[in-house]
């Protein structure tokens, strides 16, 4: 079947799926992470989706748009756009913006905090605890929701927890805690 008679709803770009909270959580994240959450959904609507429409409309006006590219790469590139901008907007609504260096210089885990710990076979790792939509594994960011960070919070430096692991259940040992100074404008 050709794809000019096949018809798209609106029904599928609202398919959002929000990365799941706990029951009766918060989404939290951090003030960082919520100013870089809302940088990229003003430079969708100021920027690139006036520059992909202008694309489109000029794609538009050529004519036949049953084969031009840039007017079905353009549409096409609008809708991701479009649902890009409905999940950022969802998500800055339900954000809790909670700045870890309220805790700086503290020894106890709480949202914010790189922890280092040491599991079972002497292996150390350092890890910061983030909100679901900035914690990038690269950077050996986790969510605060992850099995690592909920064995973690509430523990002090020195502190033996059970994390539970698809293996089993390991102790690790929480070795330090640190936080994000305060920044001068947080000070202000």
């Amino acid at each position: 079947m050709s794809k000019a008679f096949t018809h798209e709803t609106e029904a599928d770009d609202d398919d959002i799926t929000l990365p799941p909270l706990p029951a009766g959580g918060k989404n939290y994240i951090t003030p960082q992470g919520y100013a870089s959450l809302r940088a990229e959904l003003f430079a969708l609507i100021d920027d690139e989706r006036p520059r992909i429409v202008d694309i489109v409309h000029w794609a538009a006006s050529n004519g036949d748009r049953s084969e031009n590219g840039d007017y079905i790469y353009g549409k096409k590139r609008l809708r991701e756009i479009d649902r890009r901008i409905r999940f950022l907007t969802k998500r800055l609504e339900i954000a809790e913006i909670t700045d870890p260096s309220v805790h700086h210089g503290g020894n106890q885990v709480f949202f914010g905090a790189t922890v280092t710990y040491v599991d079972e076979v002497d292996v150390s790792r350092t890890v910061t605890i983030m909100g679901i939509d900035e914690a990038d594994s690269l950077k050996a960011q986790v969510t605060w929701v992850s099995p690592i960070a909920r064995a973690l919070l509430r523990a002090r430096e020195g502190d033996l927890v059970k994390l539970t692991t698809p293996v089993g259940v390991q102790e690790v040992e929480v070795v330090t805690v640190s936080y994000p100074p305060p920044s001068e404008v947080s000070a202000s």
